[in-house]
């Protein structure tokens, strides 16, 4: 906006001011849309607190529980938003606890309100975690999580929003007076008097501590793209300079359409007039499209200059986009959707490689942590040692004809027409019908 003309800037500023052509938002919702949960599969499941029955499937019944609990928590929703915090923001995390009403409760978190401490001798075991937010009250709450219990703190004063040193925090209740601040003394270092013990609070108010029986941090960290027992890296990390470079071309293109949008004229052999209080040259000409040059002066000249070439602009714009699917592994056509130039399904699927790869390692780290939680969420629901697995939507399904095309074939190797009609998804009655 520097080097657009004033009129432009006077014009146009404040619409183009916070001006930006964002492709990071294509960038995160190519990896989130091949991201979608079908269910989890049980692995192993040792006690259940149903009472044994003749003849009952306890993979059926655990099957029932996760499907109870994912669906009470609206989680084929919040799922979704768990993988979008985790691919823009590099971490996410989710709180399993209890309700109020009993039921197991699923809370996504994003990367700005909690974090996790690993272990550094068993990297991938959380020691412990913590989530800040602002009450109703306008105060800082924290709340500690620990494999045996969770600690609640209070800000002393109404905060901004941001969150204060640990020597603004209280602890608050006066339920758990036995538990001493000698257990955690590192976490708060500034609010250690010396003595192991922690200052005096206002009105005698006390910590508050809930009783965690289930032995394990009920936090879960999703972190995108990370080492053992790190934090997780934005999609976006390499994204944003070609980003960048892609507005300021933009707006450059723009400034440049501006200029150009009425052909710039020329004239020479005629006298310049000079203002005779400030010595500078007179504009001799009114410029406009209502309004016509002419001169007395027979040795005058005219002309206008040729248009500038805007195509270039666009060549550096799609240039960009280009660079941020590279970068990022996103396929080209989620960020230039008009572009052609591939003849086959295979050729796409080929295109596709790098990014495909992508995907699965996600939902290998992201599968891995979601199982963790649904059997965390078990536990909490009465069952213990399960083992789950989840189980995603096919990165890169195969359309219907080529689904029939394998099944041809698989006949043609000698599979019957039951199994190729159930492959092809009909239902018991309906093979039956269909085979008579």
């Amino acid at each position: 906006m520097n080097f657009a003309t004033e009129k432009f800037a006077n014009t146009f500023g404040d619409l183009f001011r916070e001006f930006a052509l964002n492709l990071c938002p294509a960038v995160v919702d190519a990896t989130r849309d091949k991201l979608k949960i079908t269910g989890f599969g049980v692995q192993s499941a040792g006690f259940s607190p149903y009472p044994p029955q003749e003849g009952r499937d306890e993979s059926r019944t655990l099957n029932g529980e996760i499907e109870r609990i994912w669906r009470t928590n609206r989680m084929a929703i919040r799922c979704g938003e768990v993988h979008k915090e985790v691919l823009r923001s590099g971490d996410a995390y989710l709180i399993v606890w209890p309700g109020d009403d009993g039921l197991v409760r699923i809370f996504p978190n994003s990367a700005e309100t909690c974090t996790v401490q690993y272990d550094d001798e068993d990297p991938g075991r959380i020691l412990w975690a913590a989530k800040h937010w602002r009450g109703a009250d306008k105060r800082m709450r924290l709340n500690l999580f620990f494999p045996d219990r969770i600690e609640k703190y209070v800000s002393k004063n109404e905060q901004d929003g941001f969150l204060p040193d640990a020597k603004s925090f209280v602890r608050l209740g006066s339920l758990a007076s036995e538990i001493s601040y000698s257990h955690q003394p590192s976490l708060f270092p500034e609010m250690n008097d010396g003595r192991g013990e922690p200052p005096d609070t206002a009105g005698g108010t006390d910590i508050s501590v809930i009783e965690n029986p289930y032995g394990v941090v009920p936090v879960f960290h999703f972190a995108n793209n990370a080492d053992i027992g790190a934090f997780g890296i934005s999609e976006l990390e390499s994204a944003m300079p070609a980003q960048d470079g892609l507005n300021k071309a933009v707006l450059d293109m723009l400034v440049a359409m501006e200029v150009c949008a009425f052909r710039q004229r020329w004239v020479a052999g005629i006298e310049v007039k000079l203002n005779e209080s400030t010595g500078e040259p007179v504009a001799p000409f009114t410029t406009g499209i209502d309004t016509v040059w002419q001169s007395e002066n027979p040795d005058a000249r005219f002309g206008d200059f040729a248009a500038s070439d805007l195509e270039q602009f666009l060549k550096v714009k799609d240039g960009f986009r280009i660079d941020i699917a590279s970068v990022t592994g996103t396929p080209l056509y989620y960020l230039m959707p008009q572009m052609r130039g591939f003849p086959s399904g295979e050729s796409l699927r080929k295109a596709e490689t790098r990014f495909l790869a992508k995907v699965r390692d996600r939902q290998e780290q992201f599968g891995a942590v979601w199982a963790d939680a649904m059997s965390f969420a078990l536990k909490v629901a009465g069952h213990r040692h399960v083992s789950l697995i989840t189980n995603w939507e096919d990165a890169s399904p195969k359309s219907e004809r080529e689904m029939l095309e394998n099944l041809r074939l698989k006949k043609e190797l000698g599979i019957s027409v039951e199994q190729a009609l159930k492959e092809a998804g009909y239902g018991d009655i309906d093979v039956r019908r269909m085979i008579r």
